[in-house]
């Protein structure tokens, strides 16, 4: 059988390319197939304790056996044409405007919003500008469980999420959420939730650039496993998250 296979953010960079095509045996796991790839390259498998893996665009466990045509992508730790749907990535810039205009009801007592913007400075570093990367369709997935998972625990169903991808400099927005509720403390609450588990469970990576130096935003400890010393020069991994 024939699967793709997607790579992405340091992922990506390791094995020097974004996707791939393999046969594989009938019954083969996610986790063997990672076994596989770790053979052809060895840093992935410096990599596997924080790796995580989705299969046509859902997470999967490493015991899941993948099927013919199957689409997986390796997805490593997570740090957002158009639809109208209010929860997507763009590439295009993005602004308060566009989730308040999504989420307003006249039922509503609150409209609480969130813009994630890029500072100039992080980790005692001067930031120049930084690019996100993206899996789309299924960042956009788990865009829509995290509305899901609101609703479920607020009964708030008024949320949007917009996420941007690409290069942004200091000053843009990077995210932009929008909660419309009854109640504001409870549109607070999920406005909280939301940015939260967008840096838990959505498949968007960012790396920051500085003066002299760059890094991909909580792979840092991924970066020193599979590249060692010779990251120093490129990348500060130093630091830890934010």
């Amino acid at each position: 059988m024939r699967v793709t296979l997607l790579y992405f953010a340091v992922v990506r960079e390791i094995v020097g390319h974004a996707r791939e095509t393999r046969e594989l045996s009938p019954g083969t796991t996610v986790g063997q197939l990672l076994e596989l790839v770790s053979t052809d390259h060895p840093n992935i498998a410096r990599m596997r304790p924080s790796l995580m893996f989705m299969v046509n665009e859902e997470y999967a466990a490493p015991e899941q056996q993948v099927q013919d045509g199957d689409e997986i992508a390796l997805i490593p730790p997570v740090s957002g044409g158009e639809s109208p749907s209010p929860f997507r990535v763009t590439g295009e810039p993005i602004s308060e405007s566009d989730v308040t205009g999504i989420v307003q009801d006249p039922g509503a007592g609150a409209i609480v919003t969130f813009l994630g913007t890029v500072r100039d400075n992080a980790r005692g570093r001067t930031v120049l500008n930084l690019e996100y990367e993206a899996y789309p369709p299924a960042a956009e997935r788990m865009l829509r469980q995290i509305g899901d998972e609101i609703e479920e625990r607020w009964g708030i169903t008024n949320c949007a999420i917009i996420h941007r991808y690409g290069h942004l400099n200091v000053g843009e927005a990077s995210v932009a959420i929008g909660i419309a509720s009854t109640h504001r403390a409870d549109a607070f609450d999920a406005c909280r939730y939301a940015i939260d588990r967008i840096k838990e469970i959505v498949p968007i990576w960012k790396k920051e650039y500085y003066e002299g130096g760059e890094t991909w935003i909580g792979s840092e400890a991924d970066y020193q496993a599979a590249f060692g010393a010779s990251v120093s020069a490129h990348s500060d991994v130093s630091q830890p998250r934010d």
